[in-house]
């Protein structure tokens, strides 16, 4: 089984937090989970192999943030009879595009 997610978490409505150190803050907490993740400037992709340690993570990572309001985004894609890492969902489609998926400009 693979569970792959997107997770985005950050501040909102609060002019004394600092976005920058407060999304810091939300992508260390995933440190203590057992996932693999990797941060990009929309989102932070998940990998686990079980559905609660993805939950568990998104959760520690919206509370580490310190701010008097979050917001957190969590979209799950969870194979529950195969496993499919994430670099392979992007290696099946470059397969079809024959070339990166992203631009070369």
């Amino acid at each position: 089984m693979t569970v792959t997610a997107m997770l985005s978490v950050a501040p909102l409505d609060d002019a004394d937090a600092d976005f920058d150190a407060e999304i810091a803050k939300a992508i260390d907490a995933l440190e203590a989970f057992d996932v693999e993740y990797e941060t990009n400037p929309m989102e932070t992709t998940i990998q686990a192999e079980e559905l609660s340690e993805v939950f568990d993570a998104a959760q520690a990572a919206t509370e580490a943030v310190d701010a008097s309001r979050t917001i957190t985004n969590l979209k799950i894609d969870h194979f529950r009879e195969e496993t499919l890492a994430v670099e392979e969902k992007v290696d099946r489609v470059e397969t079809h595009l024959g070339r990166p998926a992203r631009s070369q400009r």
